[in-house]
């Protein structure tokens, strides 16, 4: 009698290469869950999972589907979508136009982006298609494709969601300081890329401060940011059980609290997220950054994305 494969659904389907695992895509256009904040309803994704290891990101339930954990397995083991070109190049064939996002599950210019180059290639995809792309990274590998960027007039929303240095050690490990992040908004400005800051996730009670948003907005309007886009952190369901436990072990007192706050899907109270995303708003107003374009997502359903 054969032998059962006990192995995750994802090995079974990949090829191990350099502690990644590398896939081929039956399809790459998905839509974006309402947990992202952002206003693309649909994006691509060329990475799923993220070496940043940030404790609030809301892709982290992806890898439970492909029979990972959605901590450490998020963190450490890399989905490559190899195809990534073929298949975007194939599926804008009968797109509409509309406008997608790269990066969504994961860093598109995180460490593997560096061996594999699938970016280059999506651009150029979506160039020839002429669908526009907002490209979300916190990675100072992007500025390699600072010049391609700005030629193909692709967008580039940096992640800042706070400057304070000692929670982006507790919160983002795996990511490079709000600093240099900082510095890749300014060395983006400057290559005449269209560049604006995704700031978030803010932390309910930990980085909401009115005296930690004004700091935050005004380095990021002085780094040349053209605009910023609020997202307070949101705690879909495997992501949830993660930040609970870290808060449980750093910051017990605010585990009832957080409870207040969110409810079961995982989305912020309306009222407590209006508020903060109009004091980012109006602070971002006085140091002189327009609005960022687009139509803020509601309290919806989060959308399945596709397994690989």
């Amino acid at each position: 009698m054969d032998a059962v494969d006990e192995r995750p659904l994802i090995e079974r389907r990949s090829v191990a290469r350099a502690g990644l695992l590398e896939t081929q895509a039956r399809t790459v256009i998905e839509r974006v869950p309402a947990w992202a904040g952002i206003p693309q309803r649909w994006g691509v994704s060329p990475y799923r999972g993220c070496v940043h290891a940030c404790r609030g990101c809301g892709a982290r339930g992806a890898h439970r589907r492909l029979g990972l954990d959605a901590g450490r397995d998020f963190d450490a083991r890399i989905v490559v979508k190899a195809n990534a070109a073929v298949r975007l190049e194939r599926e804008l064939v009968a797109w509409g136009g509309e406008e997608l996002a790269v990066g969504v599950a994961g860093d598109c210019y995180q460490e593997a982006e560096a061996r594999y180059r699938l970016m280059p290639a999506i651009v150029a995809a979506a160039g020839r298609a002429g669908v526009p792309l907002t490209v979300y990274t916190k990675s100072p590998l992007v500025v390699r494709d600072a010049g391609l960027l700005a030629r193909a007039g692709v967008r580039v929303a940096v992640s800042i969601g706070f400057v304070d240095e000692r929670i982006r050690r507790e919160v983002e490990p795996g990511a490079v300081s709000a600093q240099a992040r900082l510095e890749l908004v300014a060395a983006l400005a400057e290559a005449g890329v269209a560049v604006h800051v995704l700031m978030g996730p803010v932390l309910p009670l930990l980085s909401d401060g009115a005296d930690q948003l004004e700091a935050t907005v005004r380095r990021i309007a002085a780094a040349g940011a053209g605009g910023v886009w609020p997202v307070v952190l949101r705690l879909p369901a495997a992501t949830r059980a993660g930040f609970t436990a870290w808060l449980a072990e750093r910051h017990p007192g605010l585990v009832e609290r957080y409870e207040q706050v969110y409810d079961r899907p995982g989305m912020p109270a309306a009222g407590y997220e209006a508020r903060i995303v109009a004091q980012i708003e109006a602070l971002a107003a006085a140091c002189g950054m327009a609005p960022v374009g687009g139509v803020r997502q509601g309290k919806t359903e989060p959308g399945q994305l596709a397994l690989i």
